[in-house]
């Protein structure tokens, strides 16, 4: 389990970074991740870069636009996870 970042922190976990960059690396955009911590599953926002369309990568659930990409929402222990998910 990687640790957790603190509040608000924009890097990516450690133990998502290599996904990321081969997602970036593709036809997609990554938004935002989390590993999930061992609380919650991992979860990586990504957009189409020719169709725009958002969703989360391991789900496919379409999550739409968000003002200022707030996808993820803070639980009472201080982790994040995106409430269409979990």
């Amino acid at each position: 389990m990687c640790v957790k970042l603190p509040y608000c922190n924009p890097r990516i976990d450690i133990c998502m970074r290599d996904l990321i960059k081969r997602i970036n690396n593709v036809q997609y955009k990554s938004l935002a991740s989390c590993c999930g911590h061992k609380k919650y599953n991992p979860t990586i926002v990504i957009k189409n870069k020719s169709t725009g369309y958002i969703s989360e990568l391991y789900t496919g659930k379409e999550l739409g636009v968000r003002k200022r990409n707030r996808y993820y929402k803070k639980d009472n222990e201080g982790f994040y996870y995106i409430p269409e998910i979990n």
